[in-house]
């Protein structure tokens, strides 16, 4: 195998994925991109391949908080085996994978919108796409795409567009009508997953990249009802630790990437002894897997770490308990001459909210932090937003910041 094929996810998904399974069934390698990626993957598309790929393969994008961008090689066989993984879990939930109908919301040239399909072509069971604008427009989605009697609905979901379910009552009544909602890619809040249990909404937290092959632990719906924090136990085909220096989340399983582009050519995942590592900071608790941001992502201010993530999470925590009418937070680091580093805090308003009046509460609430964890300005944002996938796409926001300075 020497070249990748060169697939665009746009139009209807069918005929995308039509056009996947074409490549994959002639055991090809396939970028799976969407159309603003197209210029940036095009130095691969004229690479080698490794030399001892010889079996189908998808590459796909994988970018975390961090806001870096690069290209996963994962194999087809390693996709099924995650998938089958999958299944087993599944089944210790009591649910069937061949009656289940699964609802994919998510765009397939990302690894949480492919591992659907998948999933349902390794099952045999239903799979229905949901178009962005449908998920946008709860009533009309409750409408369209009710579960079908008879089979156990499952969903995948990232914390923003479940968060636009539950302010609405058609979207709160559609999700009750899932036996599991799994819910990744950025951290559930604290206020999310209280109106969940309250309103026995089955959520099922996980945690999965494109370099694990998607999910590799989830929390059992049931556990989460309970009141059980973090992403849950690793799934069959996985092991997880951590480090001992850092504490970063390692992995180890038979679904790591096959393959990364780094410097101009495909080069294998770095790994120590099988062990591949994640660059999220973790804890391995009794319940399970506690996520607790990135490494790459943490800052040093007044001799102290500190973890935006986190510490977003807390505030918008704050904000809700207290009823401060912040829709979106997000913390940035700038340069500091005494401090080293402090956060400005960008926030984008409920509809009608006024930014002057707030301003006093937000600053108040913040001195119940640590004075390294205070944000020293506050800023409105009114196009504040995450990607589709809930994800902040910090070095944009930088940018904006910049640009905010220099008028």
């Amino acid at each position: 195998m020497s070249r990748l094929q060169l697939v665009i996810d746009e139009g209807p998904r069918a005929a995308v994925l039509e056009q996947l399974q074409h490549s994959l069934e002639q055991g090809a390698a396939a970028a799976l991109v969407s159309p603003q990626e197209r210029g940036a993957v095009e130095p691969a598309l004229a690479a080698a391949l490794p030399a001892d790929l010889a079996e189908a393969a998808v590459v796909l994008g994988s970018g975390g908080s961090s806001g870096a961008r690069r290209w996963c090689l994962q194999p087809l066989s390693h996709l099924e085996g995650a998938a089958q993984a999958t299944a087993h879990w599944l089944e210790a939930q009591g649910i069937s994978p061949q009656r289940c109908e699964l609802f994919n919301p998510l765009p397939p040239h990302h690894i949480s919108g492919l591992m659907p399909w998948i999933r349902s072509r390794c099952w045999g069971s239903s799979l229905r796409w949901l178009a962005p604008e449908l998920m946008r427009d709860p009533a009309a989605l409750a409408v369209q795409q009710p579960p079908s009697e008879g089979r156990s609905a499952l969903l995948s979901l990232v914390p923003t567009q479940l968060e636009r379910l539950l302010e609405h009552p058609a979207g709160r009544d559609w999700l009750q009508g899932f036996a599991l909602i799994w819910v990744g890619g950025a951290a559930l809040s604290a206020s999310q997953a209280q109106r969940c249990r309250q309103w026995g909404i089955r959520l099922s937290p996980c945690y999965g990249s494109t370099e694990t092959g998607a999910m590799v632990a989830a929390l059992a719906p049931e556990a989460f009802l309970q009141g059980a924090p973090g992403c849950g136990e690793p799934l069959s085909h996985v092991q997880l630790r951590l480090d001992p220096q850092t504490s970063a989340l390692q992995v180890r399983s038979g679904s790591l990437a096959r393959a990364i582009w780094l410097e101009g050519r495909w080069q294998p995942l770095p790994q120590e002894q099988g062990w591949w590592s994640s660059g999220d900071r973790a804890a391995l608790m009794p319940e399970g897997l506690q996520v607790l941001g990135r490494l790459d992502g943490a800052i040093q201010s007044g001799g102290e770490t500190v973890f935006p993530e986190q510490l977003e999470a807390q505030l918008l925590s704050l904000c809700q308990g207290r009823r401060l009418p912040v829709a979106e937070l997000l913390l940035l680091a700038e340069a500091d001459p005494l401090w080293g580093e402090r956060l400005v805090a960008l926030i984008r308003l409920e509809a009608a909210a006024e930014f002057a009046g707030l301003l006093p509460d937000l600053q108040a609430l913040a001195q119940e932090l640590p004075p390294s964890q205070r944000p020293r300005r506050w800023l409105e944002c009114s196009t504040l937003e995450r990607t589709a996938l809930g994800k902040w796409e910090r070095q944009r926001w930088h940018q904006w910041l910049a640009l905010l300075e220099a008028a």
